[in-house]
């Protein structure tokens, strides 16, 4: 059984620790905690975890977050992984710090990243599991928000939460999508 994880993203070390790079930041806390190592391959750093009869690949897009869908087709086609196997990890304005929600499909609510991955799989019916950045700034001051670097206290917390994020990976390799959203979902 193959799988593929995507953490949205955008590469560089300006935006490494940015809000809204909490789908790259969770995918990197899993690989130190595996010991695997990210390598530069076509459109995303990319590893393999393999656990308990699953192959499971992860992918960071280097192409950045308006051009996710291009990484996400790329592998998917390469490694034949079916829609229904495929989890896109991505931050979200409506959800407060930290909170994780898992759903089957859904809207792309302006996120750019899954705008493109629309685009490209023409039709938002895959996986996401969103990750609660919280919504505490001006009005008209959101791209800066979201490129921002998040307050001590508030990546402690992203950190904690990240585990869980395992966790939730985990069981979607095993159980799908709708089990995992019934025993995860806050």
């Amino acid at each position: 059984m193959k799988y593929l994880i995507v953490g949205l993203g955008n590469i560089g070390p300006k935006y490494a620790f940015t809000r809204h790079n909490v789908g790259f930041m969770a995918l990197d806390r899993l690989a130190a905690e595996e010991g695997l190592n990210f390598s530069m391959e076509k459109l995303a750093y990319h590893t393999e975890w393999k656990f308990k009869g699953r192959k499971v690949h992860l992918i960071k897009p280097t192409t950045f977050m308006n051009l996710s869908g291009k990484a996400l087709q790329y592998w998917m086609n390469t490694q034949k992984i079916p829609k229904e196997n495929v989890l896109v990890l991505v931050d979200d304005l409506a959800l407060p710090i930290g909170k994780l929600r898992l759903k089957p499909k859904g809207s792309s609510a302006g996120h750019n990243g899954l705008k493109d991955i629309e685009r490209v799989l023409q039709d938002s019916e895959y996986a996401r599991l969103k990750i609660g950045i919280g919504n505490n700034y001006p009005k008209g001051r959101q791209v800066d928000y979201v490129l921002g670097e998040f307050p001590e206290d508030d990546m402690i917390l992203m950190m904690n939460k990240f585990d869980k994020v395992k966790e939730m990976i985990s069981s979607f390799c095993f159980v799908g999508v709708n089990k995992t959203m019934n025993s995860f979902n806050e």
